[in-house]
């Protein structure tokens, strides 16, 4: 059987920049001069995070931390793993938490849930992605780029095994 390759654009790159900027306006309008610090989730993330950061003209730190809830699979598992943590202090700090998608809200959940714990003054959400159809718990969004239907999707930092991530499009997965 053939490995599973890119299908049908779902979001285009043109759609991608004119919606980051549009995030960007929001997230700046929303925070103005509080040195904001963005959190990214890695690895899908770090497109996301690069054009977002650039679109944000106000001070900011960036860091990163590593959640994973798929292994090599295309579902969730229901259980996240924390890899990597922060390398700033967050206590308070308003926080935004940057994700390419959220799916069963298990992960982005259990992200929140982590970084309240370090007392910052705000934890808000981002995501470019967001596939409702696919939730099993309730969690906040405050930034959302685009939702898209119960689709395995890869490109712009969204990968399949490790592969597609460098695609400056999201497109579907076919032959899975």
């Amino acid at each position: 059987m053939p490995a599973p390759r890119p299908g049908y654009v779902l979001v285009a790159e043109k759609e991608i920049a004119a919606r980051v900027a549009e995030l960007g306006r929001a997230i700046t309008r929303d925070y103005g001069e509080t040195n904001l610090v963005l959190v990214g989730v890695l690895q899908g993330a770090i497109p996301f995070v690069a054009d977002l950061m650039r679109a944000l003209p106000i001070d900011l730190t960036v860091d990163f931390l590593r959640a994973s809830s798929y292994g090599s699979g295309t579902t969730s598992s229901g259980t996240v793993h924390l890899a990597a943590d922060l390398s700033v202090d967050i206590a308070d700090r308003h926080v935004l938490i940057v994700d390419d998608i959220v799916d069963t809200g298990h992960t982005l959940a259990a992200l929140k849930r982590e970084l309240e714990a370090r007392r910052p003054r705000s934890v808000r959400t981002c995501v470019l992605l967001d596939k409702t159809g696919r939730r099993e718990i309730e969690v906040t969004i405050d930034y959302v780029g685009f939702t898209i239907p119960n689709v395995f999707v890869v490109g712009y930092g969204l990968d399949y095994d490790g592969l597609y991530r460098n695609l400056p499009h999201v497109a579907t997965l076919e032959g899975i």
